[in-house]
């Protein structure tokens, strides 16, 4: 199964070019039993991203563009009544599906927003008082535009919370921004020619799989510890909850999978210490105005920390 996933990888490389880590910190959240919130620019791929993700695992997709008059029932599905057969019938949403695109999330009030925070967290929705199961394998990618803020609603740190990891999207370089362009033009990148290389079935043992990776209790104090350090900067106003610190801990896991090895190691939490802390932490006042840097903040506090050997 490592062998397919590596293979995954090379395949994702070549469509989605010039964000190799951050594709792989996708796969991790996937195999992390998570969700992503991806923020970049327009016109860097985050929808192709996922879009490929999606097909390579073999998974049904759904994209939900947010809008200010998006309701929830557009998102969980709704109850209406069937003439014909003289009885309620219940038509389940989009967000039934195995990877969803949740494109533009902030441009929707966070009653619409709310919608997806039962899905994500009990991975289940309610619709006029019934419940109703997720699929086995359920992901979310939320993307957000971080230059335009007119007409958006922020999200509150409590939903940001509930993403595994927040990924920044920049722009690749100018010899891989250049390859794109050919590319495109020669129409050799299209992902609806992409074929699978998983099953949902087959994800989901992956994903067990991946629970049984080694964390040795020094790696698990060195997590605590760095979660409890973002609590004593004084430039973060408001430190990391406990729910950070297991974040790191999957998402560790899944990156030493990814790796070929059985256990993880510091390096392997360094990694995905930013991505699971950067939307997490709240800067002072004081840091605001000077413009300090948060992904800086985090990579000095871990650098602080004594590495377990």
């Amino acid at each position: 199964m490592r062998e397919q996933l590596t293979s995954l990888l090379e395949q994702y490389e070549t469509r989605i070019i010039g964000q190799k880590t951050n594709l792989r910190l996708l796969l991790t959240a996937l195999l992390a039993g998570g969700h992503v919130l991806i923020e970049g620019v327009p016109g860097t791929g985050k929808t192709q991203m996922v879009k490929a993700l999606a097909k390579l695992v073999g998974g049904d997709f759904n994209r939900i563009q947010f809008t200010p008059d998006l309701l929830p029932s557009d998102i969980t599905g709704s109850t209406i009544y069937n003439m014909k057969e003289s009885k309620f019938q219940t038509l389940q949403g989009p967000i039934f599906t195995n990877v969803l695109l949740a494109d533009e999330i902030n441009r929707t009030p966070a009653k619409t927003q709310a919608a997806l925070l039962e899905a994500m967290e009990e991975q289940q929705v309610t619709i006029q008082g019934e419940t109703y199961a997720l699929p086995e394998l359920f992901f979310v990618a939320a993307t957000q535009n971080p230059i335009e803020y007119e007409g958006t609603y922020p999200l509150p740190e409590a939903q940001q919370d509930r993403f595994l990891f927040k990924l920044l999207i920049d722009f690749p370089s100018l010899a891989e921004e250049t390859h794109v362009l050919k590319q495109v033009i020669e129409e050799k990148i299209e992902i609806t020619n992409m074929e699978a290389l998983f099953t949902p079935a087959t994800l989901i043992k992956i994903k067990q799989d991946v629970k049984r990776i080694v964390l040795q209790d020094s790696i698990a104090d060195y997590i605590m510890q760095i979660v409890r350090k973002t609590r004593e900067v004084e430039a973060i106003q408001f430190g990391a909850s406990t729910r950070a610190a297991i974040a790191i801990g999957k998402t560790a896991q899944a990156w030493a999978y990814l790796a070929g090895r059985e256990y993880v190691t510091p390096d392997d939490v360094k990694i995905v210490a930013r991505p699971s802390l950067r939307h997490r932490l709240q800067l002072s006042p004081y840091a605001e105005l000077e413009g300090t840097n948060l992904d800086e903040i985090i990579q000095e506090l871990v650098g602080a920390i004594p590495v377990p050997r």
